[in-house]
């Protein structure tokens, strides 16, 4: 019996692992941002930041039932590769995108936001909640907009 047990073990340590290429992300890039507080000076010094051209975008008067996109720009302005890991709106009028890939240090990226007028009216503020592996956690985004009737 210990010779069938011995052949199903080693079947199993056989498989190989796909090795990561260079610009894939490691475990290292994985931080716990929300216990970033308690890392070291020099532990912090590592992390991604996410440095976005602006936080607010306002699309101005807007006819109810338009769709409307705009692009976040950000750049890694941190020393290890910024992993984006949820983009989530407040409503769902507003949708988002960020990038799906690793952005390393001092590469730029996007988060595409886009809103849908349809049933808003008067002014509107929408979020859009980004999570990342920096420290905080968390960066909102905000897109407001004047929605006047299409009549």
């Amino acid at each position: 019996m210990a010779t069938i047990g011995l052949s199903l073990v080693l079947p199993l340590s056989s498989c190989h692992q796909k090795t990561a290429k260079e610009g894939d992300f490691t475990v290292k890039d994985v931080h716990i941002p929300q216990t970033a507080s308690g890392l070291s000076q020099k532990e912090a010094e590592k992390m991604p930041v996410i440095t976005f051209e602006t936080k607010t975008y306002d699309f101005g008067e807007v006819v109810e039932g338009e769709r409307l996109t705009y692009a976040f720009k950000f750049k890694n302005t941190g020393k290890s590769n910024l992993i984006i890991y949820s983009s989530e709106a407040t409503c769902g009028c507003t949708t988002s995108k960020p990038p799906k890939a690793p952005v390393r240090p001092g590469e730029s990226g996007e988060i595409t936001v886009t809103f849908d007028s349809k049933g808003q009216k008067g002014k509107i503020q929408k979020r859009i909640l980004v999570g990342a592996n920096t420290y905080p956690a968390e960066t909102i985004l905000t897109i407001t907009a004047n929605v006047t009737s299409n009549k």
